[in-house]
């Protein structure tokens, strides 16, 4: 059997660039590069998205009510769109970072050795601790005396060192576009940014279920840090200090699988494979090799890969400050010599920096077998061939960087070689760097790709980075950097680092190109995007241009077979623009569908050669499996 192809049909998310679907998170990244239409389309799109301007009846107004044009638009609010996005100062939606609140410790001694106060009977603690005593009084007050010293914990509030994150645009809530209540954030993320890869298909997700046998769908997502917030694990572990009593919902929803689970049981109604492999901060990638595989092996026909992440907490945020992982503001006035500090160059991919800076972000790619793709009409914007994952030997801290990526490096550009030729990847592909902001980093990194680079004779490798824009959203990072892959491909442009005056000394660059100014004209028909993890997580991907799938298409199936699917292309590419065109405006249509079209587990007819679902259009036909045939015979 011929090897299928996963080519990617969709994509969207947000993150701190805005919404993923049609480049506009890319697009924002490279707004200096655009031409007008594109700029004013994105800022206009970004300005409804972050409630400055409303659409009522298809026309935009202020809060006012005033009619605005899109021009005007622009001109109104432009800077202060720009000012909203990307990396900044932590937003007070998420904690004030000057006021983080925490418990301190206080021991109080009583004059004389005892200490007295009321209190009523029923908020005393159990049991009652041994030098306290106490005395009945009128109803069901009670005088308390603690004998020699007590220590209570009690409300106070302490600056972070770290100020600086990636988030959503200001005033874009997603818990507000459905019915979310109890949903931790990352999980209102998950709904709508799959919601949003899933419309921007231009396919009916119904049209796709009615081709394809129920187990031919697969849904690999998750999160690394779980669910943290007061809805999910973070409740769940404070509740008990706090005072308070646990949810029946905390426990459940704080899983760091439940994305899939989510989008599963309230977006597709899939019964297929599911789950989530957890792989530091290349999660993305290793979630992204199983849908490779899965539609290699001929197992799935449809694949939803994709991470949502919400680490913007205080517990995160200390947590990963205290491994000395983060930005600090401190460290960040030491690197630019002022007392003033500007945020939103807190993420120095390759330039001075001093770590990285946290961002939430949902990203979603949908990737289908080609043959399917062609069947559908579906656009394909790209094709993603190999994940290669090694990890790093014995180790000495769990945190540094280690060998793994070497390999997996060397084994992308050896793949990409082969399929492509080496002219192809010397002169037409780029690297999406892990680019984390740190110190190590850029110097780690740059050497394994500068030695790849000299091992397969490229010289001025372009290298992007695209954490200078959105942050390090952990389990989406290398989401992050696919769909920005994506816009590259798209537009010819490879986004600057600009958030740096200048490559870092020590970086290693001799046959690398790290620009801090956007590289426009650059025709590419592969990206490596390479990640790198905690615990020596390494991933990195091979992600072909629309254009070489095209022409590998062309071959595979004929001219007539792809002559009649770009007729078929034409209507789903007309679905698609329609759906963008009402989410600029505002129109999201999230997709949530809870308590209904639930299966019947009476109605399932299950025979000797297949299963019917209800619901499922096509059967589940087992599969004849000759593996271990030959140990029997």
């Amino acid at each position: 059997m011929k090897s299928r192809l996963p080519v990617i049909v969709g994509f969207g998310g947000y993150n701190a660039a805005g919404r993923s679907s049609f480049h506009h998170g890319f697009r924002r990244t490279v707004i200096e590069s655009l031409d007008e239409q594109a700029r004013r389309e994105t800022l206009v799109g970004l300005a409804v998205m972050s409630k400055l301007v409303r659409v009522v009846d298809g026309a935009y107004q202020d809060q006012d009510g005033e009619a605005l044009s899109p021009a005007e638009i622009e001109s109104r609010y432009a800077k202060q769109v720009l000012a909203s996005t990307l990396v900044r100062r932590i937003e007070k939606q998420h904690l004030d970072p000057d006021a983080a609140h925490w418990h301190k410790s206080i021991a109080l001694n009583g004059e004389g050795g005892s200490l007295t106060f009321v209190s009523t009977r029923k908020q005393l603690p159990e049991p009652l601790p041994a030098n306290w005593s106490v005395e009945e009084l009128e109803g069901n007050d009670v005088r308390v005396t603690l004998h020699d010293s007590c220590e209570f914990k009690v409300d106070s509030y302490r600056a972070l060192p770290v100020k600086s994150a990636g988030q959503l645009p200001t005033g874009f809530e997603p818990g507000e576009l459905y019915n979310s209540r109890f949903h931790p954030r990352g999980l209102q993320m998950a709904v709508v940014g799959v919601t949003d890869a899933l419309r921007a298909t231009g396919v009916p997700w119904q049209t796709i279920v009615d081709q394809v046998a129920p187990d031919e769908i697969a849904v690999f997502a998750g999160s690394i840090m779980s669910q943290l917030d007061e809805n999910g694990f973070g409740g769940l572990m404070q509740s008990r200090l706090k005072g308070h009593r646990v949810s029946s919902k905390q426990l459940a929803l704080g899983l760091n699988t439940m994305p899939a689970d989510f989008i599963n049981a309230y977006v597709l109604g899939s019964v297929g494979t599911t789950g989530s492999v957890t792989g530091a901060c290349a999660t993305f990638l290793y979630n992204l090799q199983k849908g490779i595989e899965q539609i290699n092996a001929g197992k799935a026909r449809v694949v939803i890969v994709g991470n949502s992440e919400a680490p913007i907490n205080a517990e995160c945020i200390e947590g990963y400050g205290a491994m000395g992982a983060l930005a600090t503001e401190d460290g960040l006035r030491l690197i630019e010599g002022a007392d003033e500090v500007d945020f939103r160059r807190a993420s120095r991919p390759f330039g001075e920096n001093c770590g990285f800076t946290l961002s939430e972000a949902c990203q979603f790619v949908v990737l289908m077998d080609d043959e399917l793709a062609l069947q559908l009409g579906a656009d394909i914007h790209g094709a993603a061939t190999d994940v290669f994952i090694n990890a790093d030997g014995f180790k000495k801290s769990i945190s540094a960087p280690g060998p793994g990526n070497y390999l997996t490096v060397a084994k992308a550009v050896a793949s990409a070689v082969q399929l492509l030729g080496v002219e192809a990847v010397r002169q037409r592909s780029f690297v999406h760097a892990h680019g984390s902001s740190t110190p190590a980093n850029r110097v780690t990194e740059s050497e394994l790709l500068d030695r790849v680079a000299a091992a397969f004779a490229i010289d001025s490798w372009p290298v992007a980075a695209v954490k200078a824009f959105v942050g390090h959203s952990l389990a989406t990072a290398s989401g992050d950097q696919v769909i920005s892959a994506l816009g590259t491909f798209k537009y010819g442009i490879i986004p600057g680092i600009k958030t740096i005056d200048a490559v870092a000394a020590d970086v290693h660059q001799q046959h690398l190109s790290i620009s801090n100014v956007d590289r426009h004209d650059q025709r590419m028909d592969v990206c490596f995007v390479n990640s790198k993890g905690f615990g020596g997580n390494n991933a990195s991907a091979v992600v072909l241009a629309p254009h070489v799938v095209e022409r590998m298409l062309r071959k595979r199936h004929g001219e007539a077979a792809f002559s009649a699917y770009q007729q078929r292309r034409e209507q789903t590419r007309a679905t698609a623009r329609a759906y963008d065109e009402q989410a600029l405006k505002g129109q999201l249509d999230i997709i949530y569908n809870f308590g209904n079209d639930l299966i019947d587990d009476t109605e399932i007819d299950i025979g000797s050669e297949q299963i019917k679902v209800p619901g499922f259009a096509q059967p589940l036909v087992f599969k004849q499996d000759d593996r271990y045939r030959d140990m029997l015979d």
